[in-house]
């Protein structure tokens, strides 16, 4: 059983992409799969198929790579921990490296990034922060 389902999905991404492989497969969750919808739209990674694996549901995520196996996430930190959740107001919502990376939110109207957020004026917890 997995605690913290977020740390999970990151650390699958980060170790799929510094072994340059194509496909990672994780434990499909709810929550996973509208953080990889948020990454897909961002353009950070190629796509998600859900599937089944012995009986259980999974996500596979298609990894994106530019040029000569650069990785397209080149960093990625968890900052709402369960021992420890970050929650912000709209004029609170932190940029990441200046605006090159993004931060992801789960507000009241779902996941979205920090842009996203600061457009509709809504606050939340902050999942992760990805460049």
């Amino acid at each position: 059983m997995v605690t913290d389902p977020i740390s999970d999905l990151l650390v699958r991404l980060r170790n799929g992409f510094r072994r340059q492989h194509e496909v990672v497969t994780m434990p499909a969750s709810k929550l996973k799969r509208e953080v990889l919808r948020v990454l897909q739209a961002e353009g950070f990674i190629h796509g998600v198929e859900g599937a089944e694996e012995e009986g259980h549901p999974v996500l596979k995520v298609r990894l994106r790579y530019v040029g000569e196996g650069q990785p397209m996430i080149t960093g990625m930190e968890r900052v709402s921990k369960p021992g420890r959740r970050v929650y912000v107001g709209n004029k609170n919502i932190p940029r990441v490296r200046n605006g090159i990376g993004m931060a992801i939110l789960s507000t009241s109207k779902g996941i979205m990034t920090d842009q996203a957020s600061r457009k509709a004026g809504l606050g939340g917890e902050v999942l992760c922060s990805i460049w």
